[in-house]
């Protein structure tokens, strides 16, 4: 992982948790607001795979990287 990557996902990470102790002070629609970035994290994890597997990553890579086996990998990410 690239220096830069990694600080930007270090970040992402403290907002995230920022977000969530500023959610829990705020209104329900902030709460709703919250909940909505999962299916943009879905999204994001679908794409960042789509992209290692364009650039020759195999689903055994994956597979380490997020901690589930090959098959598993492959049916949760895999373009039907």
């Amino acid at each position: 992982m690239s220096v830069e990557t990694g600080e930007y996902l270090a970040m992402l990470r403290r907002m995230l948790r920022a977000a969530g102790r500023r959610v829990a002070d705020a209104d329900e629609i902030e709460l709703a607001e919250l909940i909505g970035l999962e299916d943009e994290l879905h999204e994001a994890i679908a794409r960042a795979v789509e992209g290692q597997r364009a650039i020759g990553r195999s689903w055994a890579d994956i597979a380490r990287a997020t901690g589930v086996s090959k098959q598993a990998a492959h049916a949760r990410w895999s373009r039907r």
